[in-house]
């Protein structure tokens, strides 16, 4: 089983930064971990995913450029950094884990079997 805690979300205006965080707990052995994000009114979308190992990464074409995916993997910790922040990423950002390699389908919610409550990350203009 594994637990996954989100933090760092909260109001910030446009163009500013947040940096969220997803620590795991309980058997986190090549656990590959990513960020979804669900705004009011429309379905859950991937926005970037990190392999067990760093080695492999994935971002979302709507926010690449913008948006950085690392891991510490001695506090098995995902980071989501996210730069020049817009209205449209308004919404509440979801951490996901799954066992194994991360696959071409990272943004699919499917291939998760673990989820954290979320956090909320609002962009004002």
């Amino acid at each position: 089983q594994v637990q996954l805690v989100e933090s760092g979300g909260g109001s910030v205006q446009a163009g500013g930064s947040l940096r969220l965080s997803c620590a795991a707990s309980g058997y986190t052995y090549s656990l590959t971990m990513a960020w979804f994000r669900q705004a009011p009114g429309k379905e859950r979308e991937g926005v970037a995913g990190i392999d067990f190992g760093g080695s492999r990464t994935y971002v979302a074409d709507s926010v690449k450029g913008r948006v950085t995916i690392s891991l510490d993997n001695a506090k098995n910790t995902v980071y989501l950094q996210m730069n020049s922040l817009k209205a449209e990423d308004t919404g509440m950002y979801y951490c996901a884990a799954m066992y194994g390699i991360l696959p071409s389908t990272w943004s699919r919610q499917y291939e998760y079997n673990y989820w954290g409550q979320g956090t909320q990350v609002t962009v004002s203009s």
